[in-house]
């Protein structure tokens, strides 16, 4: 039954692992009601239920395994599109649907470092939005960063804003179902860790700088920072680990660090978003704090969860910071960006 007061979206890429989670975080969203699902050619005619290798906890829900998937083109019934595509074909389909005057909220990596496209994480840079004003397209394209580079900016911006940050070092420990379905072969990953996840260093070294960066006109200058990122794969379900050290531009007190995090609020806690976490950051005084199991559905996996705060030796402090990969670091921070983006007046019926 389709509510007439919910806005009407579409998910493209929904029978992949991204799309899926799209479907489960939007089965109840106050604000918005999927009416349409793309996938590719082969899918496209079938029943949902028949076209997709459902994996996610909870059943499909019933009315959308008995839709007709689309192909992946203009002239779905909507003019909201949720992208869950993956990057070998998401650059061309997510610009035709921008051509055609959709609104695309896109979890792939094609555009976010272009000038005219936010690379929002509402609760870091929800000033980067209005980049979408300088889009020639009759639509827009909004895209959210990497899974790991979310939790790490959302950590990073409460130290940014009171007290400058130099530089960062990063060692992340990052779940498998970051890597997709069917993800990582367990002959890889039982007793095992894996160091290398290819181009993730590379976007969380530059994606971080283009969030925490300021907008100047149409175009964000970068933070003025230095990165280094080491990324690994560890056999966890869900929920992405990192080990984390700055050098700040002031000298400061354990104390003040631990309150820029626990009093940080922004603009989708202010706006009371649905997806807005309340708080957005947890810090756990318990040395042991966080895990991946007892803390990464915090705040319904949008909230993003401190621990172990300490001296750094080399550079001045270093902490732990866990997110939700699949939840806050894709399909629920893309539904918070389209939830800014409606909020601000930028989607017309």
């Amino acid at each position: 039954m389709i509510d007439k007061n919910k806005i009407p979206v579409g998910i493209v890429g929904a029978t992949g692992s991204v799309g899926q989670k799209f479907i489960e975080l939007l089965q109840d969203h106050p604000w918005f009601q999927i009416t349409a699902l793309g996938a590719s050619e082969r899918s496209a005619g079938k029943l949902y239920k028949h076209a997709a290798n459902w994996f996610q906890e909870a059943p499909i829900p019933t009315r959308i395994a008995n839709m007709v998937v689309s192909e992946c083109k203009p002239g779905l019934p909507c003019k909201l599109v949720f992208s869950g595509l993956d990057a070998a074909v998401a650059g061309p389909i997510e610009e035709a649907f921008a051509e055609a005057g959709y609104i695309v909220i896109s979890n792939a990596k094609n555009h976010r470092m272009l000038d005219n496209v936010p690379l929002l994480v509402p609760d870091v840079n929800p000033d980067h939005l209005t980049l979408i004003d300088d889009q020639k397209s009759k639509g827009k394209i909004v895209t959210n960063p990497n899974c790991s580079t979310t939790g790490l900016v959302v950590a990073l911006k409460p130290l940014q804003d009171a007290f400058g940050i130099d530089k960062v070092s990063v060692v992340t420990m990052q779940a498998l179902s970051g890597a997709g379905y069917p993800g990582v072969s367990s002959l890889d990953v039982i007793d095992n860790m894996i160091p290398y996840i290819g181009g993730e260093e590379e976007k969380m070294q530059i994606e971080t700088l283009k969030i925490l960066g300021q907008k100047k006109g149409n175009k964000v200058d970068f933070a003025d920072l230095t990165l280094s990122a080491s990324c690994n794969r560890v056999p966890v379900m869900n929920g992405h680990m990192e080990s984390v050290s700055v050098k700040l531009k002031s000298k400061v007190k354990k104390v003040d660090v631990l309150k820029a995090w626990q009093d940080y609020t922004s603009e989708p806690q202010k706006l009371d978003l649905p997806f807005a976490p309340k708080p957005p950051i947890y810090y756990f005084d318990d040395p042991r704090f966080p895990q991946p199991r007892l803390h990464r559905d915090l705040g319904k996996g949008m909230a993003v969860s401190i621990g172990r705060l300490r001296d750094c030796t080399v550079l001045d402090y270093k902490f732990t910071v866990l997110s939700h990969n699949t939840v806050r670091g894709a399909a629920g921070g893309a539904i918070l960006n389209a939830e800014l983006l409606v909020k601000k007046g930028y989607y017309e019926d």
